[in-house]
């Protein structure tokens, strides 16, 4: 395991269920990105600026991020464009159909203790792994 990093890992962790709660508790809102990001395409009296600020968040801190530490940002993906948009178009699809993301069932759903997101998040992972495993048996690892 050559990137290996639990400390990092666990603050990461700590800050995203710290957020996570105060999101809960201080809003009455759960941090489901998918939800939080189509809420902003919706234009929703006021619903739309927070969702948009929420958004522009993760953006700013992932380009911060990568201002401090651009090595944590080099990685290699052996995956053709129209492969990447049609994952994209297929996640987006999954996240409808699921009523939400990793983020909402996973993070927030599972800390609730919700049945329905315990589902959600066997399904997500059951899927991923077949995909994964069906990408590398049929197609050598490559699309």
């Amino acid at each position: 395991m050559e990137n290996f990093t639990p400390l990092a890992s666990a603050l990461g962790g700590l800050l995203i269920g710290v957020a996570s709660a105060m999101m809960l508790v201080l809003n009455g809102r759960i941090a489901g990105i998918s939800g939080i990001t189509g809420g902003v395409l919706k234009l929703q009296s006021g619903e739309t600026v927070w969702r948009a600020l929420f958004v522009a968040g993760l953006l700013v801190g992932g380009f911060a991020y990568h201002a401090f530490a651009p090595d944590a940002f080099a990685i290699e993906i052996d995956r053709s464009t129209g492969a990447l948009l049609a994952a994209g178009v297929l996640v987006g699809i999954g996240t409808q159909m699921g009523n939400g993301c990793t983020s909402g069932h996973g993070i927030c759903g599972l800390s609730r203790f919700s049945p329905r997101s315990l589902v959600a998040v066997l399904t997500f992972m059951a899927t991923a792994a077949a995909t994964v495993a069906a990408v590398s048996h049929f197609f050598g690892g490559t699309l």
